[in-house]
C-alpha cells in the first residue's frame, strides 16, 4: 500500500489574517538589531539576561508577566548563513521543527518572507511511517496570508513528497508503487498518464528498460505523464526510477547497498518538480517520463559483455551492470527527444564520481545551454538548493567507444565518471533545444535547518525557480 504524508505539509501553516493570539517571531542579526525594532524594553532586557547576541540559529523564548510564551527571538547572524547556502531566512526551518505548539507569525520586516515561510515548512518534515506515533499531534504553525500562501504550501508539499518516496524502503517502493504515486499526482492535477509494463516494453521498443528490470519479479515500466496546453513551451522531465540497485551481476558490496532505496531519487525529484509546476500552473506543456525498474541478481539478469539494443537504434555493450541507471534513462531520453521539446531536464542518482568531486550537498549538473549554466548556480544557491556545473567535455566522448557495439555503457578508467555518464546520456538527445542533467545524491547525511537526515529531492526547487522566471518573463 502506497503511503505519503506530503499533503500534510499544509498542516505546518495557518492561513488567513493574523490573530491577536499569534506569537511573534523577531529575527535579530548579530549586530543586535531588528529591522522594525518591535521588541519592547522588557523583552530586550530578557534577551540581555540570556546573553542573546543574534548569533545564527539561536532561538530564545520570551515570556510575558504571567510566564506564558509571548514572543520568540531568533538569531540570523550576518544574514548569509543559510545551510547549505543562501540567506539566513532559510534557518527558519529550525523553528518549524522545535517551537512549542501554537500559531506564530513573522514580526520582522524580512527581505524574503516567503523563503522564510518555506523553510519553516521544509524544516518541519519527519518520516514516521514505520514508527509508533507519540503525543497528541499538536505542532507549531506559521501564519500565512492566504493571498501568497499557495506557492509556499505547494512547494513544501512537493519536497515532502520527494522525501517520502526516497525514504520509503524498496519493500514498499517497487516500480508499481512509483506508478501509483504518479497516478495520484496525475489525478490531483488533471494530467494524462500512461504506463508500459513488463514485456510490453519490448513490443513498444524500450529494450534497455526491460533488460535492466527483467531479473526482478517486480516488473519494470515506463511512466509517461503529460499536462498543459499543446501550444505552450515543451518542458520534459526525465527521472531515474531504480527502486533498488544491487548492482546486478556486478554486485555491490553490502555497505554500498545500504542506501540503494534512494536510487529512485531522480524519479522522486521529477515528480516533486512536476507537482510544483502543475500546482503553481506554470505556462508550459509538461511531460514527465519515469523509467523504473529493480536491478536484481537472477538467472535472467543482463550480463557484463552483453550487447543490448536501445530505442534510438544504438547498440550498447555492457561494461558494467552497475551502470544501469544510464541505460533506462537512454530509452526514456530517446522518446523525450523525439518530440523536439524546448527543454529536457534529467534527474538521477547516477554516479559516485559526482559525490567524490562535490560531496553530498552539491549536485553536479551538465548542460549545453550557456545561459542556464550561468544563471542557475547563483539562483539555486540563493534559495538553499545549490548546484555546480561540470563540463560536457567532448574530449572524453571517445572513452565510451566499443570495439563491437556503437557505444559502451562505461569507461574502464576511474577518471571523470560523472562526465562520461553525462556524455552517455547526451548521445540520446539531439533534437531538444536545451539539455540539462542533474547528478544527485538525493540524501541529507545529517539533520540541517531545511530538513532531517534522509531523502531529499535536490534541485527540484532550483529548477522550479528558474522555470518560474523563464516562463513568466
Amino acid at each position: 500500500m502506497v503511503e505519503t504524508k506530503a499533503w500534510s505539509a499544509a498542516e505546518m501553516f495557518a492561513l488567513g489574517a493574523s490573530d491577536a493570539s499569534d506569537i511573534p517571531i523577531h529575527f535579530i542579526g548579530s549586530d543586535g538589531g531588528e529591522k522594525n525594532g518591535a521588541l519592547d524594553a522588557a523583552q530586550q532586557a530578557w534577551l540581555a539576561a540570556q546573553s542573546f547576541s543574534g548569533s545564527a540559529k539561536r532561538a530564545v523564548l520570551i515570556p510575558n508577566a504571567e510566564g506564558k510564551l509571548a514572543a520568540v527571538a531568533f538569531g540570523t547572524g550576518n544574514g548569509q548563513q543559510g545551510e547549505p547556502s543562501g540567506p539566513s531566512e532559510l534557518l527558519t526551518g529550525l523553528l518549524g521543527a522545535s517551537l512549542p505548539a501554537g500559531t506564530y507569525r513573522i514580526a520582522s520586516e524580512l527581505s524574503q518572507t516567503d523563503l522564510a515561510a518555506l523553510a519553516w515548512g521544509l524544516g518541519g518534515y519527519s518520516f514516521t511511517r514505520y514508527r509508533k506515533r507519540e503525543g497528541n499531534g499538536a505542532r507549531a504553525k506559521l501564519r500565512l496570508a492566504e493571498a501568497g500562501a499557495s506557492g509556499v504550501v505547494n512547494t513544501a508539499e512537493a519536497v515532502w513528497l520527494g522525501r517520502d518516496l526516497i525514504n520509503t524502503p524498496a519493500s514498499d517502493m517497487a516500480p508499481a508503487d512509483l506508478e501509483a504515486i504518479a497516478r495520484e499526482l496525475a489525478d490531483r492535477h488533471g494530467a494524462k498518464i500512461s504506463v508500459i509494463i513488463g514485456d510490453d516494453l519490448i513490443a513498444k521498443n524500450f529494450p534497455l528498460i526491460h533488460a535492466v528490470g527483467r531479473a526482478s519479479p517486480r516488473a519494470p515500466r515506463l511512466i509517461d505523464m503529460t499536462w498543459g496546453p499543446a501550444g505552450a513551451p515543451k518542458i520534459t522531465l526525465v527521472g531515474k526510477g531504480i527502486s533498488f540497485d544491487t548492482g546486478g551481476l556486478d554486485i555491490k558490496p553490502a555497505s554500498a547497498m545500504l542506501l540503494m532505496k534512494k536510487d529512485m531519487g531522480g524519479a522522486a525529484t521529477a515528480l516533486a518538480l512536476a507537482h510544483m509546476i502543475m500546482g503553481q500552473k506554470l505556462n508550459c506543456r509538461l511531460r514527465v517520463l519515469i523509467p523504473t525498474a529493480e536491478n536484481s541478481v537472477g538467472g535472467d539478469a543482463f550480463r557484463p559483455g552483453d550487447i543490448l539494443n536501445s530505442r534510438l537504434g544504438l547498440s550498447v555493450e555492457i561494461g558494467n551492470t552497475d551502470a544501469e541507471g544510464r541505460l533506462v534513462l537512454a530509452d526514456a531520453l530517446a522518446l523525450a527527444d523525439s518530440e523536439e521539446p524546448d527543454s529536457i531536464f534529467v534527474f538521477a542518482t547516477l554516479t559516485g564520481a559526482a559525490r567524490t568531486a562535490l560531496g553530498p550537498d552539491l549536485p553536479a549538473f551538465f548542460t549545453d545551454d550557456e545561459g542556464l549554466a550561468q544563471s542557475l548556480p547563483p539562483l539555486a544557491a540563493s534559495i538553499g538548493d545549490p548546484v555546480w556545473r561540470l563540463p560536457l567535455w567532448e574530449g572524453y566522448r571517445r572513452n565510451l567507444d566499443s570495439d563491437i557495439a556503437d557505444i559502451n555503457n562505461v569507461w574502464e578508467s576511474p577518471f571523470a565518471g560523472a562526465i562520461t555518464a553525462a556524455l552517455f546520456l547526451k548521445r540520446f538527445v539531439s533534437k531538444a533545444r536545451r539539455f540539462a542533467h542533474f547528478d544527485l545524491y538525493g540524501w541529507r547525511p545529517a539533520a540541517r535547518p531545511l530538513g532531517p537526515k534522509g531523502g531529499e529531492p535536490q534541485t527540484a526547487r532550483a529548477v522550479m525557480e528558474h522555470l518560474k522566471r523563464e516562463l513568466t518573463s
